[in-house]
C-alpha cells in the first residue's frame, strides 16, 4: 500500500476526531445516563469490537480485540469505499465524540462513520 495514502488516512481520521467533537447537535446522542436506586446518575459502560484494518473478504489484519467506551466515547465503524461504491477498508473501535457521517469525499474515496452505544459490541453489525 502506498505510504502517502496511509499517511492521508491517518490525517483523515484525525480530522474526523476534531470534526466529531464540534458537531454538538446530532440525532443520536452517544451518552446514556442511568439513574441507580440510590438516586445518583451512573454512565453506562459499553464494550466495542475493535479492528484497525480489515480489507473486503478478509479477517481483521491489525488491532483485533475489544475496547471499553468511556462516558464520552461510542462504538464506531468506519468504512472507506471507492467512488464506484466498491468497499476498500473497514475499521472499528471506540471513538470520543463520535458522529454519524455518510459518504464524505476523500480523494478518490467515500468515507462513512456509524456510531452506537445501545449494547455491548453494537458496532459488529452496523
Amino acid at each position: 500500500m502506498d505510504k502517502s495514502l496511509l499517511l492521508g488516512l491517518l490525517v483523515l481520521l484525525c480530522c474526523f476526531r476534531v470534526l466529531s467533537g464540534s458537531l454538538l447537535r446530532r440525532d443520536n446522542a452517544v451518552s446514556e445516563v442511568i439513574v441507580q436506586e440510590d438516586g445518583y446518575p451512573d454512565q453506562q459502560i459499553v464494550q466495542c469490537r475493535m479492528c484497525h484494518l480489515q480489507f473486503p473478504g478478509e479477517k481483521c489484519s491489525r488491532g483485533r480485540g475489544i475496547c471499553t467506551a468511556t462516558t464520552e466515547e461510542a462504538c464506531t465503524v468506519g468504512r472507506i469505499f471507492k467512488k464506484n461504491g466498491t468497499p476498500w477498508l473497514t475499521f472499528m473501535g471506540c471513538l470520543k465524540n463520535c458522529a454519524n457521517v455518510k459518504n464524505i469525499k476523500w480523494s478518490v474515496y467515500l468515507v462513512t462513520f456509524m456510531c452506537c452505544r445501545g449494547h455491548d459490541l453494537c458496532n459488529e453489525n452496523l
